[in-house]
């Protein structure tokens, strides 16, 4: 299936899961949209979707690895190096903590570590300022030596996440952003 054809199939999907109304944000922050991605990433269907649109979006791009920071975007790591391996294509995956263990081996990132100088992505569920990514993408910069190039992410609130995760030299794919929704 083609990206165009992945998305037209999954919005449905995301649109079920989008609300509009008064809430308060995980950063305290107000808004009047909120996005409930593990309605999504724990939906059978909705999850191959996500996978399948991650895997479109990677293809011919030189990803070694794909990783999330727990627990929003777990599932849409699995899946998604679930499915390129059935379909034999080299892709690890990654977990990024929200800080470094404080045992065993102290790491952060935990996962097959792709060689130096790899490409590799972090997904995420939703962005809104991009703080957990970019302390995501931090981690990943000081415990590997790869190339963080892009973000992933299933809905952009378009609440400046973009333009923060931009400034560290990473770019940011959306599958959806808030327009998609309005």
């Amino acid at each position: 299936m083609e990206l165009e054809e992945i998305k037209a199939e999954l919005q449905p999907i995301v649109a079920d899961c989008v609300l509009h109304g008064e809430f308060t944000l995980s950063s305290g922050r107000k808004s009047d949209f909120y996005f409930d991605g593990r309605k999504v990433t724990l939906d059978a269907r909705g999850l191959y979707l996500v996978a399948e649109a991650v895997l479109a979006m990677l293809e011919g791009k030189g990803i070694a690895a794909a990783g999330s920071i727990p627990v929003g975007a777990d599932p849409m790591t699995g899946a998604t190096v679930g499915l390129a391996g059935q379909r034999g294509l080299a892709l690890s995956g990654f977990l990024v903590r929200k800080e470094p263990k404080k045992h065993g081996t102290g790491k952060q990132v935990e996962g097959p570590r792709p060689p130096a100088g790899s490409k590799v992505v972090l997904l995420e569920d939703t962005i809104t300022t991009g703080g957990s990514v970019l302390r995501g993408i931090e981690a990943v910069r000081r415990e590997w030596e790869v190339e963080v190039v892009a973000v992933i992410v299933l809905v952009d609130r378009l609440e400046g996440g973009r333009e923060a995760i931009e400034e560290t030299g990473v770019e940011l794919w959306p599958i959806f952003t808030r327009r998609d929704f309005d």
